[in-house]
C-alpha cells in the first residue's frame, strides 16, 4: 500500500451496505460510505471516475454473476468488494458455497485493479445478531485468507466496538445511519493509505438508556415495519433488490 497515494478511479461492488442504505437523501435515494469516499477521492484527483454496482438484497452468487465481470472490465484503480453477509443471515446457508463464490470474485477482481479492498463488515450489538455471529465470523476468516492470498486490503469494521453501538444503526437494525456510513468512509480512506481526518473508532458520548416502555414500542415497530416483511421475502424467495438497477452502473466522472 502506498502512503498518501493518488487514485483516479473507484468501483464499488456489493449489496445494500455498499449501495448506501440507510443514509437517505432528501430525494429518497441513498448516499452511503462509497459515495462519501468517492467524493473525497475526487477532490484530490481531477477527472476522477466512480461506479457503484451494488444492489440491495443481493447474495454473493448474484454479485459474482451480475457485478464482478463488469467491475473487472472497468480496470479501476480501486475496487471494493463486500458480500456474503446476506447469505450468512439466511435461515439456511451453505457456507462452503459462499466461500467458493467469494474466491471466484476475488480471483477475478484482484488482477483487474491496482488495489482490491475487502471488509469485515460491522455487526450491530443485540440478541438477534448473536444467533448469526458464528456465521459472520466464519465469513470473515475467508475474507482474511483471500486478502492474504491476493494482496487485498481488509478494512476491519467488525473489530471496531463503536460500530456495534445501536445508535449508529437505522430503525431496521440492518443498515447503518448516515454517521455510521461516514465512519466507514473514513475507515476505507485510511486503509488506502490516505491522511486521517479523524478517529473513526472513537466511541460515542454516553447516552441515557431508553426506558422499558420505549424499548418495547420500538421492538414492536421494528417487527411490524421491518422484521415481518424481511421474513416474508425469505419465505417467498423474493429480494428487496429484485429488478433494481445499480445506481452508478458506468465508470464516469464523479459528480
Amino acid at each position: 500500500m502506498e502512503m498518501n497515494a493518488s487514485y483516479t478511479s473507484f468501483v464499488a461492488v456489493g449489496d445494500s451496505f455498499t449501495e448506501g442504505m440507510s443514509d437517505g437523501l432528501p430525494d429518497g435515494s441513498y448516499r452511503g460510505w462509497a459515495d462519501l469516499l468517492a467524493a473525497r477521492l475526487a477532490a484530490r484527483e481531477p477527472g476522477f471516475r466512480y461506479a457503484n454496482l451494488a444492489v440491495r438484497g443481493k447474495l454473493i452468487g448474484q454479485i459474482v454473476e451480475d457485478q464482478v465481470g463488469a467491475a473487472a472490465a472497468m480496470r479501476a484503480d480501486v475496487v471494493t468488494l463486500v458480500g456474503g453477509l446476506n447469505d450468512a443471515l439466511r435461515p439456511k446457508v451453505d457456507m462452503g458455497r459462499v466461500r467458493g463464490h467469494l474466491e471466484e470474485a476475488v480471483e477475478r477482481l484482484a488482477p483487474s485493479c491496482r488495489q482490491l479492498v475487502l471488509m469485515r463488515s460491522p455487526g450491530r450489538n443485540g440478541p438477534v445478531m448473536e444467533r448469526f455471529r458464528p456465521r459472520m465470523e466464519e465469513l470473515f476468516v475467508v475474507v482474511e485468507e483471500l486478502a492474504a492470498r491476493h494482496g487485498a486490503l481488509v478494512v476491519d469494521l467488525y473489530g471496531a466496538p463503536v460500530l456495534g453501538d445501536p445508535r449508529l444503526w437505522d430503525v431496521d437494525r440492518l443498515h447503518l445511519t448516515g454517521e455510521g456510513h461516514r465512519r466507514v468512509a473514513e475507515a476505507v480512506w485510511q486503509t488506502l493509505g490516505l491522511p486521517p481526518a479523524e478517529d473513526w473508532r472513537a466511541e460515542l458520548p454516553p447516552g441515557r438508556p431508553a426506558g422499558w416502555a420505549a424499548r418495547r414500542t420500538e421492538d414492536l415497530r421494528f417487527a411490524r415495519q421491518h422484521l415481518l416483511p424481511w421474513i416474508g421475502r425469505r419465505l417467498t424467495g423474493r429480494s428487496s433488490g429484485d429488478g433494481r438497477p445499480a445506481k452508478r452502473p458506468e465508470l464516469l466522472p464523479f459528480s
